[in-house]
């Protein structure tokens, strides 16, 4: 963060401390939103990508669920999944003569 010095008014800066007292922030942190909003407001709303809401489903429990719903299916610790990871075995690669290893 960078560290800046502002002017205003006493009863401009009284009602600030009031305000954050109430709030039970810190100044700073009440004028860091304070102008992080202005400038969002006067720069206007931003708008959507064209793509936002094709993949709409109507549903609004998705974000609760997400991980039950992506994960049903699978089960990376199946039995018949480790059964067919362990049949596999290597093919054997063939000796060097020990003509070449003299060399």
């Amino acid at each position: 963060m960078k560290r800046t010095t502002i002017f205003i008014p006493e009863t401009l800066e009284r009602n600030l401390q009031l305000y954050a007292r109430r709030e039970g922030r810190a100044v700073a942190s009440v004028v860091r939103e304070a102008v992080e909003q202005y400038l969002t407001n006067a720069q206007g709303a931003v708008a959507l990508p064209s793509f936002a809401g094709v993949g709409a489903s109507g549903r609004s429990d998705i974000a609760d669920r997400h991980e039950e719903m992506l994960f049903a299916t699978l089960q990376p610790h199946d039995d018949a999944v480790a059964v067919k990871r362990s049949a596999y075995t290597r093919p054997k690669r063939a000796r060097r003569s020990s003509s070449r290893r003299r060399r």
